[in-house]
């Protein structure tokens, strides 16, 4: 944050933390401070005392070290299979995109000088001279043509092909000119392009043990499950890194994350919840970091199994679904009432028209009464794995003992929940990070053949419309096909999105330099490369 701030008061930092938790807007906000003698980038808030918020230059040196809350055995440095948060800030500080989102939600350039596009179906990029990998080579048209072309290789796994498959061909123009023709227009390729699983890799990589990419870290030790440690990579072309070392690990518990910060193990636990935030804000030198951008936490009936074959089963539990109860006492206010879609508040593609079912035992009674399923016993897999799902089922599991209706809730442990329980139990539950366009988000969660299909919802008509909403280039005519799509995941889909939820990460004071970010909490797990330390 670019902030200057004269006779700030500790009156005045209580005065805007309140306004936060109440929901204050931006222009509420900015309003207050400039009363207190603050002029502030609202791009990001910091939230604790107000020393957090003062002006600093950069500074080098350091050894940074921080833990997000979720990992396993299944951890990768391949960005075209990494599907957790620690897989994300792993590669952010590995390898670049093409293209980058900046606090506001704007494409920015990476590695490519411009992509550029007459018609939207046939794209020129231009990439920077003089950047080089790791092992000392240079980055040419090359490595680009060979990244993409490997979402497109079955044999991959890649996690975006549904969305890559729109790209018919790729190839050099020359060292540094790529050009990309899709199969249909689609003006969202530059955004496309700034997603984690579209980072850069070199021409002919099959072995991603060693990390190699041009980004702001080198790999020095990678224990998939355990830890990964990374230097500065002097040779950096936007410069270098503020630390000389980044450790990044995963503590799934939210109390032994907090505790290992105000310990001063580590800077930054990512993703707190929202009862440890009180004791963060009691202990001087630490702040809290809230970004609100669209994710959330689900849970995911399948529709090809049982009981969420029966329809009715599921249009019971999006009426049993207590989301206000969820919103105040599970995160403390800390979220939005969410439709049952996974397009949020924060895209102005947001259907506001569409209202969340309330909370209603006797029409979910009704319904689970039709399904044949009153009295039965049904099995619900949950974990520490997925933002606040512990709370979220035991929420569900009390309403339906209210109404005859039980659940039994199993949880398991957070490793290896992603590989073996998400997407493949009948009843589970699932967590999101941001995106910025309904397009990754329909391509990703909702088409017939997305990868993260997670209630395998099947529809020629969605897919369709997915289609045609892409090329189009008249805002409202594609505005209003996202809108009928939302309506369409809300009533048809068997994904019950109570909340959209602010992330929250909290932070030593000594870690300065942190922002928000439209891709996520960790600046969009990018942090590493831009956050220094302050002795």
């Amino acid at each position: 944050m670019n902030d200057k701030i004269t006779n700030w008061t500790a009156s005045d930092d209580a005065m805007i933390e309140n306004a936060i938790r109440r929901g204050a807007s931006r222009r509420e906000l900015l309003t207050m401070m400039l009363a207190g003698g603050v002029a502030a980038s609202m791009g990001g808030l910091i939230l604790g005392r107000a020393s957090n918020a003062v002006a600093a230059t950069p500074k080098s040196g350091g050894n940074l070290k921080a833990a997000g809350w979720s990992s396993s055995t299944a951890d990768t440095l391949d960005p075209a299979k990494a599907s957790l948060s620690t897989d994300y800030v792993r590669c952010c500080a590995l390898y670049n995109r093409l293209t980058f989102l900046d606090q506001a939600g704007t494409v920015q350039m990476e590695l490519a000088e411009s992509v550029k596009s007459g018609d939207a179906k046939v794209w020129t990029v231009k990439l920077r001279s003089g950047v080089t990998f790791h092992d000392g080579k240079q980055l040419t048209a090359k490595d680009v043509v060979f990244s993409l072309k490997r979402h497109l290789d079955p044999a991959v796994g890649s996690k975006v092909n549904a969305i890559a498959k729109q790209i018919t061909e790729v190839k050099d123009l020359d060292s540094l000119t790529v050009e990309i023709t899709l199969a249909n227009p689609n003006a969202d390729l530059p955004t496309i392009l700034s997603q984690h699983h579209f980072m850069i890799v070199q021409d002919g990589t099959t072995d991603f043990s060693k990390g190699i990419g041009t980004g702001a870290f080198k790999m020095e030790t990678f224990q998939p499950g355990v830890k990964s440690i990374f230097t500065k990579n002097p040779n950096y072309f936007k410069g270098g890194a503020h630390v000389d070392s980044f450790e990044f690990f995963a503590i799934s518990d939210d109390n032994a994350r907090v505790n290992a910060l105000l310990s001063g193990d580590i800077h930054l636990a990512a993703s707190i919840k929202p009862r440890s935030m009180k004791l963060v804000e009691s202990q001087p030198g630490f702040a809290l970091s809230q970004t609100t951008s669209g994710n959330y936490t689900d849970l995911n009936i399948r529709l090809d199994l049982a009981p969420g074959d029966k329809a009715d089963f599921v249009t019971g539990m999006k009426y049993l679904i207590n989301r206000q109860q969820i919103q105040k006492s599970v995160l403390r206010g800390l979220a939005e009432i969410a439709n049952d879609q996974p397009v949020s508040p924060a895209s102005h593609y947001h259907n506001a028209d569409l209202k969340p079912k309330g909370y209603d035992p006797d029409k979910a009674k009704f319904h689970f009464q039709k399904a044949g399923l009153i009295g039965q016993s049904i099995p619900m897999i949950t974990s520490e794995a997925p933002t606040s799902a512990v709370e979220m089922a035991t929420i569900v599991q009390q309403s339906g003992s209210e109404i005859g209706m039980k659940f039994d809730v199993q949880r398991v442990p957070s490793d290896g929940y992603w590989s073996n329980y998400w997407l493949k139990a009948p009843v589970h539950f699932g967590n999101i990070n941001p995106r910025p366009t309904p397009d990754i988000l329909f391509s990703l969660l909702y088409a017939s053949n997305a990868p993260w299909n997670e209630s395998q919802y099947k529809s020629e008509k969605f897919d369709k419309m997915l289609v045609e909403a892409r090329g189009l280039l008249d805002e409202n005519k594609r505005k209003e096909i996202y809108n009928q799509m939302q309506v369409m995941i809300s009533e048809e889909a068997g994904t019950v999105i109570p909340v959209y939820i602010s992330n929250v990460d909290a932070i030593s004071a000594k870690l300065k330099g942190l922002e928000a970010n439209p891709l996520g909490g960790m600046m969009g797990y990018a942090f590493a490369e831009y956050v220094w330390l302050d002795a």
